[in-house]
């Protein structure tokens, strides 16, 4: 997209539109207490249905941060421990072996140097995760076989959270707790961990503790039929000829319909605009939602912190040149200047912008990750202006 020195919000939507990009586009641009909402296109490529402020949208990673928010709640009521060994309620995990190398055959491991704590699947440092770009290997190999990889955000109806963590734990680690970052799975093993915690599902962790407290109506792991009809498909570009396909029907078609057996704390949850607004202001506020405390300011504090060493970071498999400008806390991503926040792979994006006080909020029913669009990036610059 061409560089306009004077390009507004509404312009950035129109031209990704117009690009056919995707059918529409959602901004929801806090500054203070003023919130600006704009919308561009519709919510299918036929047409038909105009997109609106209340759109309900699969929000992937954005699940990522929230579920982060309800861990620390526990830890702050002593039910976990930040550095504490979450072998007490993940046994699967207990007494890990790491492979000697990523190419290493399965059985070439050593003991890990020390257990997992919650603040490695906070950290994304536990030790397993994607394989962004490391080629074939044994273990990749294995995970595939083992259904243990979860990738695109659909609800999975077949496995158990515990069957899959069990076959989860039949697996070495790539590297040893605390000395490397690999991105996603350890979300959903947060998942579980809050579940048997608190003796609770994990929608129902998150519904007490976050959705209800910030009147998050409109938030979960699926969506009630009397809402189905705000519900748009999502859609997918074709690597061949471009066009866009259906990735996940709307209303009564979508997998989110129905509770799923398998609710992923990696990127499950639906959510909406003014939803996640109040989400980002809870954070925005240092934990404080109206006049009550949430969360303490110290917790939200190290959230919003970068939290990895720099061999963590420089060791890093993910997107590329995604960690010279970023950082990662506790389930969110943060940059030098202080802006923090995460993206889903559906095509969403929240962040909030401590020093000017702004929190940007860019939604769309389309896949892939909006850091590497031109969309997102004219979103933020027309916001920095």
């Amino acid at each position: 997209m061409a560089e306009v020195t004077t390009i507004q919000v509404p312009d950035v939507l129109a031209a990704y539109v117009a690009a056919g990009r995707a059918p529409g586009a959602l901004a929801l641009v806090s500054r203070g207490d003023e919130v600006t909402v704009d919308v561009a296109g519709t919510a299918d490529v036929e047409g038909r249905t105009p997109l609106r402020r209340d759109t309900i949208f699969r929000i992937g990673a954005l699940t990522v941060p929230i579920v982060a928010v309800a861990a620390l709640m526990l830890a702050e009521e002593d039910r976990l421990g930040l550095d504490d060994p979450v072998d007490l309620w993940l046994p699967e995990l207990a007494s890990r072996r790491v492979l000697r190398s990523f190419t290493a055959e399965l059985d070439d491991t050593e003991p890990a140097k020390t257990p997992i704590t919650l603040r490695h699947l906070l950290t994304n440092t536990w030790g397993f995760g994607l394989f962004f770009g490391a080629g074939d290997a044994p273990l990749r190999r294995a995970a595939n076989e083992l259904r243990v990889m979860n990738g695109p955000p659909i609800p999975e109806h077949s496995d158990s959270p515990d069957e899959w963590l069990r076959r989860l734990g039949e697996l070495p680690l790539v590297h040893h707790p605390g000395e490397g970052w690999m991105y996603s799975i350890g979300a959903d093993v947060l998942g579980i961990l809050l579940s048997r915690a608190s003796g609770q599902t994990l929608d129902a962790v998150l519904r007490e503790r976050v959705f209800d407290p910030l009147g998050m109506v409109d938030t979960g792991f699926a969506v009630p039929a009397e809402k189905l009809d705000r519900l748009p498909p999502a859609y997918t570009r074709d690597p061949r000829g471009g066009e866009l396909d259906v990735y996940d029907p709307g209303s009564w078609g979508s997998e989110w319909r129905e509770r799923p057996t398998y609710p992923s704390a990696a990127g499950g949850l639906v959510s909406t605009a003014d939803d996640l607004l109040a989400f980002a202001r809870l954070l925005r506020h240092g934990g404080r939602a109206g006049g009550d405390w949430l969360l303490t300011r110290r917790s939200v504090a190290a959230m919003t912190t970068d939290q990895l060493s720099p061999a963590a970071r420089a060791g890093a498999r993910f997107f590329p040149n995604f960690f010279p400008d970023h950082g990662w806390g506790f389930g969110l991503a943060v940059t030098p200047s202080g802006r923090f926040g995460w993206d889903g792979g559906l095509g969403t994006s929240c962040w909030v912008d401590p020093a000017s006080e702004t929190i940007g909020i860019l939604l769309t029913q389309r896949t892939g990750m909006p850091v590497q669009s031109s969309l997102y990036r004219d979103f933020w610059a027309a916001l920095d202006r």
